[in-house]
């Protein structure tokens, strides 16, 4: 009987050992579980907050657009700089915590981390964008060899790649313009091919100060100072007034429109008032971006 009884409260004992390491397993697992593992959660984790820019961009507003049309009635986007984004997206990466923000290519945080677009089927950020070179009226006629060089300029997102990311590591946008330049000779001389040198004309460009324009603005900068023999003024100001200075003559030209969507209130209120060069860049996107180790994998997915 006693042989019995040890026997007995030997077997309750590993029974006891089995499930609390069963519990244990189960707890680790559900510990192990990746950043964003299920909407709601992904939700909760980052506050329902979408990370965004500058108030006034185009992309700001058709995230409000996406928050209506996607109902997502706990979201709220947050205001700041492009400054701020990628500071706070640096941030959680490191820490591998989710995160969303707007985002758009081309630019340097795509190359430099693993990033994402949302699917968006509703189409609120439209399909891909171009960067388009505007003009003022008259600059044909004023300044023919840079209104040339402007209308022949066009190159692509690796290419901007490479001036974003030399910058994004500590070189001055200047320097970082004229490395470009010098290695990719072939590429200015398909640009400036037979045009003739003017003796310190003044010029002014306006761009907005994304990591992108101030790459092409430099860019731009240099070869009509170096190739070209202009004395360039590159103005770094908001949208608006960008548009509104091309279109009132007080700007000369901006490489920095995007359209159809970004600019496209900028479009309409100026259209007319300058001369729309065509694109120098296509293929650019927005849209919402996470870290592709979150498991959502669409704007719908956002959705309690």
């Amino acid at each position: 009987m006693k042989k019995q009884t040890k026997w007995m409260m030997m077997l309750g004992l590993a029974s006891v050992l089995m499930l609390s390491a069963c519990n244990s397993n189960n707890n680790a697992s559900s510990g192990d579980k990746e950043p964003g593992s299920n909407s709601e959660s992904f939700g909760k984790q980052v506050k329902y907050e979408i990370i965004g820019i500058d108030p006034g961009a185009g992309i700001m507003k058709a995230t409000n657009k996406a928050l209506q049309e996607y109902e997502l009635t706990d979201w709220k986007l947050i205001e700041g700089s492009g400054a701020a984004m990628t500071a706070t997206l640096a941030k959680d990466m490191k820490n591998k915590k989710p995160i969303i923000i707007t985002g758009w290519t081309p630019h340097w945080m795509f190359s430099k981390y693993d990033l994402k677009y949302l699917d968006d089927p509703k189409k609120v950020y439209g399909e891909a964008e171009e960067i388009h070179t505007l003009a003022r009226k008259g600059l044909k006629e004023d300044q023919p060899v840079a209104y040339t060089f402007l209308d022949r300029f066009e190159w692509s997102s690796d290419e901007m790649g490479e001036i974003m990311t030399a910058i994004e590591d500590g070189e001055q946008p200047e320097a970082a313009a004229k490395k470009w330049a010098d290695d990719h000779s072939d590429r200015v001389n398909e640009w400036i091919k037979d045009l003739k040198p003017v003796n310190g004309k003044a010029i002014k460009l306006g761009y907005v100060a994304w990591d992108s324009e101030i790459a092409s603005t430099n860019l731009l900068k240099y070869i009509l100072e170096n190739k070209l023999g202009y004395k360039v003024t590159a103005l770094q100001v908001e949208a608006g007034p960008m548009w509104t200075g091309v279109a009132k003559g007080d700007i000369d030209a901006t490489a920095a429109a995007w359209l159809p969507l970004t600019h496209a209130d900028y479009y309409e209120k100026f259209k007319g008032k300058f001369d729309d060069l065509g694109a120098n860049m296509t293929g650019v996107k927005t849209g919402l971006v996470v870290p592709s180790y979150v498991d959502i994998n669409s704007i719908e997915d956002l959705k309690k």
